[in-house]
């Protein structure tokens, strides 16, 4: 039962790093998900979670690396493949010797051997990570699929080194030719491994389908249970099991393409499926490597072996070198040519991107932990600790560095950022108006079919006006059309003005006229103050309703709400037509096509206060249509935070997308007020 609510509790926070996430897309997820492993971890509730190495790979790496090579792209790969091998072959053996000499150098206490093994496990970058940071930053294609090609690749032989660095350091002894010939023995004999085991197993699915049995149950199991069966069984023959989950995925992947069965139908479960799955995974892992540092940094900070601020140097020293070193081999690559070629962008842009996405995770924490605690000779592993320290704080400063360097590398060189900034929030908002008639059409049915084509009809004819606005004067015409809606506003406060003047109307009426403009007025200035405003008024519905239906004389209370609602409905009939007035007396040739579009708004909202007044038989229909628009406003807001979560678009185009999406939704909110007085 415990390890059941501990489950419940980590994928809850899982869940809460993704609604903090959502408020601050500058953080990327995997600090947000460490920082809260560290925070639960440092709660007093007595939770600890014993991190075991083998375990571990089994139960994450296997699935999201076999998940990585069935999405990687094989022709990049193979076109790729010098600078990638460069990379995951080169880089690390390079990164060894060189990070584990200075090791060596810096804390003497440890052997070099074992400095070797530190090295070896801080090599490989994370592909996880990396993808999870660069989810918000436009890392050009070529890049990122070396970069994938890299991560996919590197764990391998940088295990592989570990491991013979930490046999060096247990037994004492280290042959060169043995080491070498071991490691091609792992590695292509997890690939072809790797490789057989995935065939057999889709021969076993296809033996199942020509059974008959199309079960979308049985062959997801299938494919669930395959990196995790693979994995367990290569590494029992003591070969590389990364390796073989990577070919594994790239086979299941050429299969998938090229069957033409009846089966494909199960691509969108599967694709589904571990779409959940692979985000609860990197979750976990993120969450997981948060629980363990704070025991990890108490066990250091408490020995008095150790001197706190010379530990913590070690950390940023050994991170600083890293980074050195990668930058220089990459530096030399693309000298040779091998990485120039196929970039087409600035040099030291493109090495820099490339070297500050070393980042550390997952597999280098796992790995350390692996180390054992005892040598041969039964005395203890110099420094474990200490190792599993600079591990967990390399990863962290890694993780750091990339998150802030890599947008600032990775932003786009170009002369005019003023017109490329104005064509990407046209571009914003055209994907924003198509979200909104993509949720519509996917809820469209025989009942709301008429609501859902007047729906669909609105955002078809803003998106018409925005297909004819050009990129370059976009912006300008956002600063008059906000002015010429001022002034239409003011325009229907002065009508209301005349009437209270003439004794026309009465307080509460005058009252509601006034609610109306400011409300109106705060969707085109404020968009904050128009949310709270907005809910505030959902809110005053909300209770208004529910008293209503405990307070006596219900039908008395009716007519007399009909009458009012009659006599509100024909007061913004006659300000949208003042403000029709203003606008038609005001047009200019210059702004034409601003001012015929907000005519049409508001000629739009006379038909529907009309159509209103028509009595019960539309109640049906616009209820209909009022649940389109509400999914269709949500749709649009879901649709720009995404956007600027991936890094599409930027704080200022949000905010400006957002108040045009609070507008309509605001002449929206009148019509439905009719329905609720």
């Amino acid at each position: 039962m415990e390890f059941f609510l501990l489950t419940l509790l980590l994928l809850a926070i899982i869940g809460l790093s993704s609604f903090i996430h959502h408020f601050m897309p500058y953080i990327p997820v995997p600090l947000v998900q460490i920082a809260l492993g560290v925070l639960l971890a440092a709660l007093p509730l007595g939770i600890h979670i014993p991190m075991e190495p083998e375990l571990f790979f089994v139960l994450f790496i296997a699935p999201l690396l076999f998940h990585d090579g069935k999405n990687v792209s094989r022709h990049a790969l193979w076109k790729l493949r010098k600078p990638i091998l460069l990379l995951a072959l080169g880089l690390v053996f390079v990164t060894v010797f060189a990070i584990g000499y200075l090791i060596y150098w810096l804390i003497p206490s440890i052997p070099l051997p074992a400095a070797f093994a530190l090295a070896a496990i801080l090599s490989p970058t994370d592909v996880v990570a990396v993808g999870a940071i660069s989810s918000r930053v436009k890392i050009p294609q070529t890049i990122m699929h070396v970069l994938e090609g890299e991560g996919l690749m590197n764990d391998a032989s940088g295990l592989v080194a570990f491991k013979f660095a930490v046999a060096a350091t247990v037994t004492g002894a280290f042959s060169l030719a043995e080491a070498s010939g071991s490691f091609l023995v792992i590695s292509i004999g997890g690939l072809v491994a790797g490789t057989i085991l995935s065939f057999l197993i889709i021969q076993l699915k296809t033996f199942i389908r020509r059974l008959g049995m199309e079960d979308v149950t049985i062959h997801m199991l299938i494919q669930l249970l395959t990196p995790f069966v693979i994995f367990y069984l290569v590494e029992h023959f003591h070969l590389s099991g990364i390796l073989s989950v990577v070919a594994a995925g790239i086979v299941h992947t050429i299969y998938r393409d090229r069957d033409q069965s009846p089966a494909m139908k199960l691509q969108l479960v599967s694709q589904n499926t571990w779409t959940v799955l692979i985000y609860l995974l990197n979750g976990l892992v993120f969450l997981l490597l948060g629980l363990q540092i704070p025991s990890v940094i108490s066990e250091i900070f408490k020995d008095p072996m150790f001197n706190n601020w010379e530990v913590s140097k070690y950390i940023f020293i050994i991170s600083a070198a890293l980074f050195i070193l990668r930058f220089l081999w990459i530096g030399a690559a693309w000298q040779w040519g091998w990485l120039k070629k196929q970039i087409q962008m600035p040099s030291m842009r493109a090495i820099g991107i490339i070297t500050i996405s070393g980042v550390r995770g997952a597999v280098t924490l796992a790995g350390a932990f692996t180390i054992p605690y005892v040598l041969a000779d039964g005395s203890p592993f110099p420094q474990r600790s200490l190792f599993i320290f600079i591990a967990a704080g390399v990863i962290l400063v890694t993780l750091v560095a990339a998150s802030i360097f890599l947008p600032i590398l990775a932003r786009k060189e170009n002369g005019n950022m003023e017109e490329l900034r104005r064509e990407m929030e046209r571009f914003a908002m055209l994907r924003t108006i198509d979200a909104a008639i993509h949720s519509i059409r996917e809820l469209m049915n025989d009942d709301n079919r008429g609501a859902a084509v007047s729906v669909i009809s609105s955002y078809n004819q803003i998106r018409s006006r925005l297909e004819s606005v050009s990129a370059e004067n976009s912006d300008q015409l956002k600063l008059v059309e906000t002015e010429i809606r001022m002034k239409a506003l003011e325009a229907e406060a002065s009508y209301i003005e005349r009437l209270v003047k003439a004794g026309r109307i009465g307080r509460e009426t005058t009252y509601l006229s006034e609610e109306h403009i400011q409300r109106m007025r705060l969707a085109v200035t404020n968009r904050m103050h128009y949310r709270r405003l907005f809910f505030w008024t959902l809110v005053k519905r909300g209770v208004h309703h529910l008293l209503q239906l405990f307070l006596p004389n219900k039908q008395e209370r009716l007519e007399i709400r009909h009458a009012k609602t009659k006599q509100v409905i024909q007061l913004k009939l006659n300000m949208a037509k003042a403000a029709i007035s203003y606008l038609k007396n005001h047009i200019s040739a210059e702004n034409e096509n601003i001012y015929l579009s907000i005519i049409g708004e508001y000629n739009e909202m006379i038909v529907k206060f009309k159509h209103v007044k028509k009595g019960e038989n539309s109640i049906h229909y616009t209820q209909l249509q009022r649940e389109l628009r509400v999914k269709a406003f949500q749709a649009e807001r879901n649709e720009v935070q995404n956007m600027y979560e991936e890094g599409d678009i930027t704080t200022d185009i949000i905010r400006k997308i957002r108040k045009q999406i609070n507008i309509r939704e605001a002449y929206w909110m009148e019509e439905s007020s009719l329905h609720s007085h």
